[in-house]
């Protein structure tokens, strides 16, 4: 089942730049504890008051560098 060009379109657009820890978990299919631990190796997190914030572009950016050639 294949998905129409407008659909991968449609979701990057509403797709977020910033996530909360749990969210970013659930987002790219990981433990909690492992993703706050690649966000800080990443350096892409944000802390404001007490709240965390976690940039998608830095963070798919540092996952990159783990890809197997």
């Amino acid at each position: 089942m294949g998905y129409a060009r407008k659909d991968v379109e449609k979701t990057k657009k509403i797709a977020k730049k910033f996530v909360r820890y749990q969210e970013g978990a659930e987002l790219y299919s990981i433990g909690l504890t492992k993703f706050q631990e690649l966000a800080k190796e990443a350096k892409a997190v944000y802390k404001i008051d007490k709240v965390a914030f976690v940039n998608c572009e830095i963070f798919e950016k540092y996952l990159e560098t783990f890809r197997i050639a």
